[in-house]
């Protein structure tokens, strides 16, 4: 308990010291579909990519700028499908944009598209942070999961990244795929731990519509077991913190000092602007997206407009839940006094009876003064928590 209290001091802090705007792009590209990927992504024709930057250009003139932002992350598709030259274009369209130059920079990377002129592109354009999409060192694995690269070129991104000099790196790894167990799964966590990264996300994978791995799931081909997801979530926990990794979120773990800056700005329901096709917002007194489409995001920004889809006015009742929800899957947990001071007018006297029957039932625990955070079975019950939360 002792060093689960101690984190949950420094992502308190970590959380202060994040500035309230962070700035995601969304960059569509990709090759190909990997089984599992829900995300927006298109695969580029013509001078889809040049003309990418012009139309980035464009959005970015229909917000007011400079923007103060401390984080910005890009995110696909698979952003380092754009040749060097046209990441060092990107990189300097959004400083051009910015007031100053962020605290944290994030670019996710493929590990088949990392070259040395990119990443030297990127480094110097800016970035600080990237996070490199591994997902499995199982070349049995990266064949479910309808990854493109192999072992081999995963560890040589990694030494590539390393060798650029970026601040942090992380690496992204994928559990519960059909056909792994938990001494495989075992296998990859301490493969990754030694390769001494700086924060390792972990994510069970999950079977969304539209997906080839959803399609497999509604013929009988691949069967989900809680269970075995469970076990692997606890072996992860136990591993990981074992290497020294803090978890610090469900799925996310790190060195101290590391903690992903722009996703506790998010989960905290601080404010994000999204660019690029499907970009999401929360901004102004709104949350908002941009068509996950390219030519009707074109269409839009033809037309001066952005964000033209599912807009919705963020009451405080809407941010209270989000909040809670997003908050008690974070190790610090959730500051009642803190958030209903920052959301009056949301039902408290409800949130302060499903916290005590969250703590009643051993899923939550309080901490001082006033922090509810979930206990280890209560992590593994985080989407019924949330679910109770939307009840509320």
């Amino acid at each position: 308990m002792a060093e689960s209290l101690t984190f949950a001091a420094q992502a308190e802090q970590e959380k202060a010291e994040s500035v309230a705007l962070g700035v995601y792009v969304h960059v569509p590209f990709c090759s190909t579909t990997c089984e599992y990927c829900a995300f927006y992504q298109v695969r580029p024709e013509g001078d889809d990519l040049a003309r990418y930057l012009r139309e980035m250009e464009r959005e970015f003139s229909l917000v007011e700028t400079p923007l103060r932002a401390g984080t910005v992350f890009w995110g696909g598709g698979t952003p380092g499908l754009l040749p060097a030259k046209h990441l060092a274009e990107l990189c300097a369209l959004v400083r051009r944009n910015l007031a100053a130059d962020p605290a944290e920079w994030s670019v996710e990377l493929a590990p088949g598209t990392v070259t040395r002129e990119r990443l030297a592109a990127l480094r110097d354009g800016g970035v600080t942070r990237i996070s490199l999409g591994v997902q499995s060192l199982q070349p049995d694995l990266l064949a479910a999961l309808g990854r493109r690269h192999t072992k081999e070129q995963a560890l040589r991104a990694y030494e590539l990244v390393r060798a650029a000099g970026f601040a942090s790196v992380n690496l992204d790894l994928i559990f519960a795929v059909p056909g792994q167990d938990a001494a495989g799964w075992r296998q990859d966590l301490a493969a990754a731990v030694a390769l001494a990264p700086d924060h390792i996300s972990t994510y069970c994978l999950t079977f969304e519509e539209d997906t080839a791995l959803f399609v497999k799931l509604s013929e009988g081909k691949v069967k989900l077991d809680v269970e075995k997801e469970a076990a692997f979530y606890e072996a992860t926990w136990d591993e990981l913190g074992a290497a020294g990794f803090a978890q610090y979120e469900i799925s996310n773990y790190a060195r101290p000092g590391h903690a992903c800056r722009h996703n506790l700005n998010t989960w905290a329901m601080q404010e994000w602007l999204g660019f690029g096709p499907s970009g999401a917002s929360q901004h102004a007194g709104w949350r908002y997206q941009n068509p996950p489409d390219l030519a009707a995001w074109r269409s839009d920004l033809a037309a001066g407009k952005r964000g033209t889809m599912d807009r919705t006015a963020l009451t405080p009742e809407l941010l209270a839940a989000d909040t809670l929800i997003f908050g008690l899957r974070c190790n610090a947990g959730v500051d009642l006094a803190a958030a209903q001071r920052r959301f009056p007018t949301a039902n408290w006297s409800a949130y302060r009876a499903l916290a005590a029957r969250l703590v009643e039932e051993g899923l939550a625990e309080w901490g001082v003064p006033e922090v509810l955070r979930l206990t280890r079975r209560g992590r593994l019950l985080a989407d019924s928590v949330g679910t109770a939360v939307l009840e509320v």
